[in-house]
């Protein structure tokens, strides 16, 4: 009796220990795959902006923030870049831009007329190198400063350049991967170094040389003729010129010439 008594609670042990081995090794599985699928989704993905996207992030910050604040132009640049990065409203930058009731109306057709247009394009190709508003890591939506929403999934993080930043924290979310594995680089070298934007000044029409009568020969230059000044001039000779010359006899000429040859005397001057 007592060894059968001992039999079934050995049994029972020996069961449960089978069990637990078991849900420790399912424990062991799952956790492998977790930090398998963490090591797999740090990939470093890598974005080459063209001259089109260049000016799309140009419109962005120009219509969406003071354009006296340059914290406030990178705060929407960054708003943008991140936006891309999240892979959620567009796979470009004039995507993202353009996507329908995000941005200003007419972001991207009207006009760019400003002073301040030099500073925008200094703090677009700035966000392009890889700078960031240091507060804004996940932030991808903002509004006009001062303004008052109900929502218990805002979550603000900055203001700047007249607006408030702020992230969606609902209950999927999910930070945006760092900008370590998001490389940002030109397309082309031309998109990397653009002609400068800003509006330059509208050459004045060069006067064309005047043809300078001189009484005086031009004297001859000393330097040598690479550095010489070329100087057109009509020189006259020092010989006296005749201004009137008569050279008809006064039966030639008519009555008021011969009249006026007969007469030796000086016209007056006037």
């Amino acid at each position: 009796m007592i060894a059968k008594r001992w039999k079934t609670p050995a049994f029972l042990g020996a069961a449960g220990s089978l069990m637990l081995l078991a849900g420790c090794s399912q424990t062991t599985q799952g956790l492998a795959l977790h930090d398998k699928t963490e090591t797999s989704s740090s990939k470093t993905y890598s974005y080459r902006y063209t001259q089109k996207d260049r000016e799309c992030l140009q419109r962005a910050i120009f219509f969406e923030a003071n354009r006296s604040s340059r914290e406030g132009m990178v705060g929407v640049g960054t708003v943008v870049m991140n936006r891309l990065k999240s892979g959620k409203h567009g796979d470009t930058i004039c995507e993202v831009v353009g996507a329908p009731r995000q941005f200003a109306p007419g972001v991207l057709s009207r006009k760019m007329n400003s002073k301040a247009l030099p500073d925008v394009v200094e703090a677009a190709d700035s966000v392009l190198k890889g700078e960031r508003h240091p507060k804004m890591k996940n932030a991808m939506f903002f509004h006009t400063a001062g303004l008052k929403f109900k929502y218990n999934n805002m979550h603000y993080v900055a203001v700047a350049g007249g607006n408030a930043f702020y992230e969606k924290r609902g209950r999927n979310f999910e930070p945006l991967p760092p900008d370590s594995q998001f490389r940002v680089a030109a397309a082309t070298p031309e998109a990397a170094n653009p002609p400068s934007m800003v509006a330059a000044k509208k050459e004045e029409p060069v006067a064309a040389p005047v043809a300078v009568a001189s009484a005086v020969p031009t004297p001859q230059s000393s330097r040598p003729e690479a550095e010489t000044d070329t100087v057109m001039t009509a020189s006259i000779s020092d010989a006296a010129q005749p201004v009137m010359a008569f050279e008809q006899t006064p039966q030639d000429t008519s009555a008021i010439g011969s009249l006026i040859v007969s007469q030796a005397r000086p016209m007056s001057a006037y």
